[in-house]
């Protein structure tokens, strides 16, 4: 079997594989990861059959559907998962196969209500419903401690103890464990009582994941991620570093004409000289009146160079082919010691007021 682990922070995903057929599968990505995933299996001479996910993951954004599409693998989940673009819908004591070998689906909710684990002869990838040391928390959208615990008492720590258990998460740069060691050690399962656990579980104070909201959006939506957005737009646009802006607007060529798309008070309180003005949220209605020639070389600029980058390719797409975006922002831009221009009534003042 070809067995790989691949860790993203505390994110850990796994790609499976059969020797004889050269079958495989990729369980929880990242999106992050996307490349490695692809180079992996290729490395391994892998065809993935199934990216499939434990559960509907609320601290990371997941890569299933973006890697499903490229490998043209099925996205499996559980029947309650959310997702609309899962391809194959599972649950409890089905089997999926993957050349020679057999992953058996174990419904275990509470972490969330849509958490499977899948087992092997010899081991288990658990997802977040068993962790090294821990469990998944309980407080999370369809999260319920008492089912929790009736998946660990009653399902998985009925395993074999020698059962490897491969977490989807692990902050302590741990790969591994096992169903006897967890049994032994993991301090959220010396309380076996039902109601003692519950209350261990409920007492937990946790802050939230970062980007709960973006995540739970996009996992449970396909939807794409604010990063997704802008990686989307920057392969659409060229872009021109800040020496190169600073040189031609100090040579006084007239070629590039610089666009702020930051809102009016950040325009006035200091932009690129020469520049002009549209707030991004008013580009697509605007545009046309203050740049009739769409052959302008616009460069569009903001504070960070993410929502520029967003504004050139929305140019381009509407027939500015030689819209660029500036590589950088305003922010870059004086703290590289190069000078911003104020608007006459903000010119006496200080920018920091």
């Amino acid at each position: 079997m070809v067995f790989e682990q691949i860790r993203s922070g505390g994110c850990l995903s796994y790609i499976l594989g059969c020797q004889e057929t050269c079958a495989g599968a990729v369980v929880d990505p990242a999106l992050e990861q996307i490349d490695r995933y692809l180079a992996l299996l290729a490395e391994r001479g892998l065809r993935a059959r199934y990216v499939i996910e434990t559960h509907t993951h609320a601290d990371h954004f997941s890569a299933a559907r973006e890697l499903g599409r490229q490998l043209g693998a099925r996205i499996v989940a559980h029947r309650r998962s959310a997702a609309p673009f899962v391809d194959l819908r599972v649950d409890d004591g089905e089997l999926l196969i993957v050349g020679q070998l057999r992953l058996r689906v174990m419904h275990t909710p509470g972490h969330t209500d849509d958490s499977v684990c899948l087992v092997l002869p010899d081991r288990v990838l658990t997802g977040d419903a068993l962790l090294i040391g821990g469990t998944g928390r309980t407080d999370l959208p369809t999260g319920n401690p008492e089912q929790l615990h009736a998946s660990l008492f009653d399902r998985l720590l009925r395993l074999d103890d020698a059962t490897l258990v491969f977490p989807a998460h692990d902050y302590k740069n741990r790969s591994s464990s096992t169903i006897g060691a967890e049994k032994a050690n993991n301090p959220r399962l010396q309380k076996s009582d039902r109601e003692a656990f519950v209350a261990l579980m409920r007492g937990l104070d946790m802050a939230m994941p970062d980007h709960l909201t973006e995540a739970l959006r996009t996992n449970r939506t396909g939807g794409k991620t604010v990063k997704q957005l802008i990686g989307d737009a920057a392969r659409e646009v060229p872009f021109m570093g800040m020496d190169e802006v600073r040189r031609r607007i100090e040579s006084g060529a007239e070629e590039i004409v610089p666009l702020d798309v930051r809102e009016r008070d950040a325009f006035e309180a200091g932009h690129i000289r020469g520049a002009r003005h549209i707030p991004r949220g008013q580009l697509e209605l605007r545009v046309d009146k203050e740049f009739p020639d769409p052959t302008a070389r616009i460069l569009a600029y903001c504070q960070f160079g993410m929502i520029s980058t967003l504004a050139a390719a929305t140019l381009r797409t509407m027939g500015y082919t030689r819209a660029v975006a500036l590589d950088g922002g305003v922010d870059a831009w004086t703290k590289a010691g190069y000078p911003l221009e104020r608007s006459p009534a903000q010119a006496g003042r200080n920018p920091s007021q």
